[in-house]
């Protein structure tokens, strides 16, 4: 099963779907499950794929071994004539987001966290854009270890990664549930402590963009070639 771990070496890729309303998300869904399914690419390790919670979308956390695996799967003729049209049809917007994981943060002060349709986390994953000077300040305030966070109710786990691109932050999350998740989210800046707080201020000064959905994974498939 896929593991989120800074020590595996490998690249990380966010394929996220918008689309309109839940009939098409369920389509979606279908045909990515779809290819997930028949996935034999060089260089493949994994596809973890999510269903959105707070709006109709889709969310796949794909693991390859290097970005010159990942440019010949996207290069090929299948996938840009065939592939690329169809999800066109039926999303809103798609974004590829090539990242590494740069930190890992649990409950139970481990270092990997394991992402599973058997379990049943709520997922959080927040895309927070920057420019490229300030992605180094961005990331280290994002990784900082919090135990305040680690004894929050419902909190499992927050994992911190880097896009390549220098103009994205990614932290995927996951909570006990979506009440824990809002209790967490809406509570007044009044409430948390000093040091969230200023973390939280000097962060968003660094923003230049800020995109938020909740999810749940449906479906997961490794390759034999994963690290585990």
């Amino acid at each position: 099963m896929p593991i989120i771990t800074p020590d595996n070496g490998s690249l990380t890729v966010f394929n996220l779907f918008n689309t309109t309303d839940k009939q098409k998300q369920t389509t979606l869904l279908d045909a990515m499950r779809g290819i997930i399914s028949q996935a034999n690419y060089d260089g493949w390790l994994s596809s973890t794929l999510h269903a959105g919670v707070g709006r109709p979308c889709a969310a796949n956390y794909i693991q390859w071994r290097s970005i010159e695996d990942l440019r010949e799967r996207y290069e090929g003729e299948n996938f840009k004539h065939n592939t690329v049209p169809y999800f066109t049809e039926l999303t809103t917007s798609v974004h590829l987001l090539k990242t590494e994981v740069v930190s890992v943060q649990t409950a139970a002060s481990g270092s990997s966290v394991i992402i599973s349709p058997e379990r049943d986390d709520f997922t959080v994953i927040n895309l927070m854009g920057c420019d490229p000077k300030d992605q180094a300040d961005l990331v280290r305030l994002m990784a900082e270890p919090d135990e305040w966070m680690r004894r929050t109710p419902g909190y499992r786990s927050h994992s911190i990664l880097r896009g390549l691109e220098g103009d994205v932050v990614v932290n995927y999350a996951q909570w006990d549930s979506q009440a824990d998740y809002d209790r967490f989210h809406n509570q007044p800046e009044e409430s948390r402590p000093e040091h969230d707080r200023s973390m939280r201020a000097r962060a968003k000064s660094l923003l230049t963009s800020y995109e938020s959905n909740t999810y749940k994974v449906v479906f997961s498939r490794s390759s034999n070639a994963a690290v585990s």
